[in-house]
């Protein structure tokens, strides 16, 4: 998330009008490399549309969404202006806030600014100020406001003991905002406080996001270490922000009135007791925000003007719960409550206006609040998510026979045979338990059952990315948060199956709800834990496998549904849904299944048994095929499979063009028992050894001699190869559970990498003491993930040479990965100071094209022969050449058998695949003339699409 700093603050400038105050910040904006100086004809344009004046003498100007493209860098810059501006109809400014922004990142640091409009008036304040640091302090505001209203009274509710009402307690401060996952595990390990009456008191400090107090009952009489136990207070602890109730709670147990707890029947007795917010009886409308970017100022400002024209109190708040009504009068309360496109709010007003009121608010918010809008799509019924059972699903068509159905291939292969359809069998089971007790112990039977089940997987697995996805699915089921939220359900008397899927849906809905691909991938993995353990609470058990091989047609498979098939009957994988990047693909490339997704729906209406012919190379699908196609088909397979044995005999020859160009083939792995594997199949180094296990299999950072002894078995089963490392890369898209991070809106596109490990230089540098360690004058080469700029280089390399000249070692190079443009543009002047590049393709791909890699619609056209990413590729690979260095390529394309004329070709020197590919990719190079793939390579440079240069490679294969 974006802050402020003092050093973003002018202090004392003046400004003889608004223009001239709007060119000052504009030129603040520019000077700092934000924006282009055309940026100020859009805060200008903005300005025209209408004014940015935001209350108690702050504008906010910024630019409009068509000059976005101006912006080079999210931020803010502020300048006070003691004398003032006027800012038109009467306003004064004096404190300007200039935003820039390409999409909505800083909308969440403005709503936290606007939270101190509502402390009194600041204009004198601001005016007065006499350095940044009173400017940062007014803005900030007063401490947060205690959370307390009805949403956090909970009356009656289920529990056996002290501890289920605290995890009750918990659940509501979670809803409402207050507090992040671990919390109700903090609040239960403190100890409580009785306050007479049969009343305790629980708080905690950790995982608090804002402060709140929760008080729950529980539905019968409890005892806590021989005392009654008639309600539980539970404090999200953040600040003086409570003080206040706390000293009003203790004033009335004091003067007896402890009863109004105790024998509390309305939340709003307790409320009105506490002296929080009590919910006012008004007439009330929902109505769903369909704006691009949410109530960001513009609309904000109409909606207040709209609510201003009424005599009488209107109120707005989020219905999901999370906020507190605020008034909709208030253009800063309005930007406080953060709204974006899709959410629901909740308008109330006094009876006396509301029919009037209401009326016009439904009227203006449905016309776009003075923006024009898109309809937000319908909602969906979760029957109708189910794809299968919703009307859509149930008017579609099975594919008729001999169709050609063109999709995204996920893991290569020609297979053949009969259609095997798996639909989710229906689990029947009840809402309501036999008791929390019983439902507790049913359910933890079935998760220690299926984490036994997940760690078999782990252990019978060979290839380090199977085992990593399993970890994953392992702590998806440990943790903690979901732990608590289920445990809530449990004690509202929900069975353990009711409770336990209803929170993995809404887990999974709530990932899906951010748009984010990534997030969405996570998603798919929690239904596939999510439906293991409802299954076995069910009694259900998977449906037998035909006898025969078969092609697994499925609306979406989990990883745990491909790791557990029987590789000797599957012949290929077919989805309706998903991408190239799902785990399940993952593993069937793993695997070596061909597998073929997002075949569309109506693939689940096709009859069991019909025969399919799949190519996973091309994403083709083919539905009964005739004989000649599968007479062809047939001919292509029994070519491939000869291929790959003529490939596995020749793997140890070196990989050298016809014409005497040599080609080094290595190989990436993740873990140190992969590397005699490799170098059997014929690998000539590694390439990349990811080096994020060796930190994911331990609580805790690895000391220096686990990771030198991991390294160490590296180095040894080399014998002498070359190693190439890529140091630690996690970030926000994968997190370390002892390094904790800020959650980001786009974590690829933030602390992540270089960028990170930066943060922590003691982590960093150790990591390379036990590399240069371990090496004992073994070839050892170091790279650095997602360097962008030539500063983190540097500071990277200096640590490397300084450590070097404490761990002597003689053949050391040290490199980056080339995964972001700008790594790629600035080759020449890296080329100049690093030994060599790799270049990371999965990424270069995502960030050129800007297309998330794992999106389930647009990953196919996420494709590393985009004329776009080879111009990149050869511009790095001149670079390197023209100062005497060497250039790898360790993403997939390096594996991709089209791809490699073309690398070849452009000059890279190795290519650094699977283990599994490496024979084949091997015999690839040796079939090749390097100039003809010279050539080829300059031809497909100048096509305009990847599906153009496939054609071309193709068409010369």
């Amino acid at each position: 998330m974006l802050e402020l700093h003092p050093s973003q603050i002018q202090m004392g400038r003046s400004a003889v009008d608004k223009a001239s105050a709007l060119a000052a910040l504009a030129a603040s904006l520019s000077d700092d490399g934000l924006v282009a100086p055309g940026y100020l004809d859009g805060m200008q344009a903005r300005e025209r549309q209408g004014s940015t004046y935001l209350g108690q003498g702050i504008a906010i100007p910024h630019g409009t969404p068509e000059t976005r493209d101006q912006v080079f860098q999210t931020g803010m810059r502020l300048i006070q202006f003691p004398e003032g501006v006027d800012w038109g109809d009467g306003q004064r400014v004096y404190l300007a806030i200039a935003i820039a922004a390409r999409s909505d990142e800083h909308l969440r640091l403005l709503q936290l600014l606007t939270r101190a409009l509502g402390e009194g008036d600041l204009s004198q304040a601001l005016r007065e100020a006499t350095d940044a640091e009173s400017i940062l302090a007014l803005l900030q505001g007063a401490p947060q406001e205690l959370a307390l209203d009805s949403q956090l009274i909970g009356l009656g509710v289920a529990a056996d003991d002290l501890d289920e009402l605290a995890w009750q307690g918990a659940r509501l401060l979670k809803k409402a905002g207050c507090s992040e996952s671990g919390f109700a595990a903090s609040l239960v390990h403190n100890d409580p406080l009785p306050l007479g009456n049969g009343l305790w008191w629980l708080s905690s400090e950790q995982h608090v996001a804002r402060p709140g107090l929760a008080f729950v009952t529980p539905s019968s009489p409890l005892q806590h270490e021989g005392q009654p136990l008639a309600g539980l207070f539970c404090l999200a602890c953040l600040g003086e922000g409570h003080r206040q109730v706390l000293e009003r709670l203790c004033d009335l147990l004091i003067e007896g009135h402890g009863d109004a707890f105790a024998q509390a029947t309305t939340s709003r007795s307790v409320l009105e007791a506490l002296g929080g917010e009590v919910p006012a009886d008004w007439p009330a409308l929902r109505m769903t925000l369909a704006n691009a970017h949410g109530l960001h100022a513009r609309p904000a400002k109409v909606l207040s003007e709209v609510a201003q024209g009424f005599d009488g109190d209107i109120r707005v708040r989020l219905a999901d719960g999370a906020t507190s009504a605020v008034s909709a009068k208030s253009l800063s309360k309005l930007l406080a409550l953060g709204a974006r496109r899709g959410q629901e709010l909740e308008f109330s007003a006094e009876p006396a206006i509301a029919e009037a009121a209401l009326a016009a608010i439904e009227a203006v918010v449905l016309s776009g609040l003075g923006e024009e809008v898109q309809a937000l799509p319908p909602a969906q019924s979760d029957s109708e998510q189910g794809g299968v059972a919703s009307a859509a699903a149930a008017a579609l068509e099975p594919p008729q026979a001999g169709a050609r159905l063109q999709a995204v291939a996920a893991s290569p292969g020609i297979a053949m045979g009969p259609a095997f359809v798996r639909r989710m069998p229906r689990l029947d089971y009840p809402a309501q338990g036999q008791g929390v007790a019983i439902e507790r112990q049913r359910l933890q039977d079935a998760v220690q059952r299926v984490d036994a089940q997940i760690q078999a997987l782990v252990e019978r697995s060979s290839e380090a990315s199977v085992r990593d996805i399993f970890v994953t699915h392992q702590a998806m089921l440990r943790d903690p948060a979901l732990r608590d939220d289920v445990e809530a359900r449990l004690g509202q008397g929900a069975s353990a199956q009711a409770a336990w899927i209803d929170e993995i849906e809404a887990a999974a809905a709530q990932q899906e709800a951010l748009h984010d691909a990534l997030l969405a991938e996570r998603a798919a993995d929690l239904r596939d834990i999510g439906r293991r353990v409802l299954a076995d609470l069910c009694g259900v058990e998977a449906p037998a496998e035909p006898q025969e091989p078969y092609i697994l047609v499925m609306g979406e498979v989990g990883p745990s549904d491909v790791a557990s098939l029987d590789r000797q009957r599957v012949a290929g994988i077919l989805t309706a849904r998903g991408g190239a990047t799902a785990h399940s693909a993952i593993i069937a490339r793993a695997l070596g299944i061909p597998c073929v997704v997002g075949g569309g729906e109506a693939l689940l209406m096709l009859e069991q048994g019909t025969r399919l012919l799949l190519d996973g190379d091309r994403g083709l699908v083919r539905v009964a095929p005739d004989e000649a196609t599968v007479a062809q088909a047939e001919r292509e397979r029994q070519a491939s499979e000869l291929r790959r044995e003529r490939a596995h005999g020749e793997r140890l020859l070196p990989a050298r063009t016809a014409d005497g160009h040599a080609v080094e083939v290595a190989v990436n792995i993740g873990a140190s028992g992969e590397t005699a594997a490799a170098v059997e199949l014929g690998a000539e180094a590694v390439g990349l050894l990811r080096t994020e296990l060796v930190f994911m299999d331990h609580p805790q950072a690895p000391d220096l001699h686990t990771q030198q002894a991991e390294y160490r078995r590296v180095l040894d089963a080399l014998a002498g190869r070359p190693l190439v490392v890529r140091t630690l890369d996690v970030g926000g898209d994968k997190p370390l559970p002892y390094w904790p991070m800020p959650e980001e809106e786009n974590p690829f596109l933030g602390v992540r990498g270089i960028r990170l490990t930066l943060q922590r230089p003691d982590i960093m540098e150790t990591q390379l003491r036990a590399l240069l360690g371990a090496a004992e004058g073994r070839p050892l080469r170091i790279m650095f993930p997602m360097v962008g700029q030539v500063e983190e280089w540097r500071v990277a390399r200096d640590m490397a040479l300084r450590l070097r000249e404490e761990i002597p070692l003689a053949d050391l190079q040290l490199g980056i990965m080339i995964e972001v443009p700008s790594a790629a543009l600035l080759a020449p002047v890296l080329a100049k100071e690093v030994d060599f590049f790799s270049i990371g393709t999965n990424d270069l791909t995502q960030y050129t094209l800007a297309i998330d890699r794992g999106h389930p619609t647009l990953s196919a056209q996420a494709d590393g022969l985009h004329p776009a990413v080879l111009r990149l590729i050869g511009m790095t690979v001149a670079a390197a050449h023209a100062e005497g260095k060497w250039v790898g390529v360790c993403g997939e394309l390096a594996g991709d058998m089209l791809a490699v004329p073309l690398l070849v070709g452009l000059g890279v020197d190795e290519l650094s695949v699977s283990a599994r590919s490496i024979p084949l990719v091997k015999a690839r190079v040796r079939e090749l003339d390097w100039r003809h793939s010279q050539a080829l390579a300059q031809q497909a440079l100048a096509l305009d699409s990847a599906a153009a240069v496939r054609a071309l490679v193709e068409e010369t294969h």
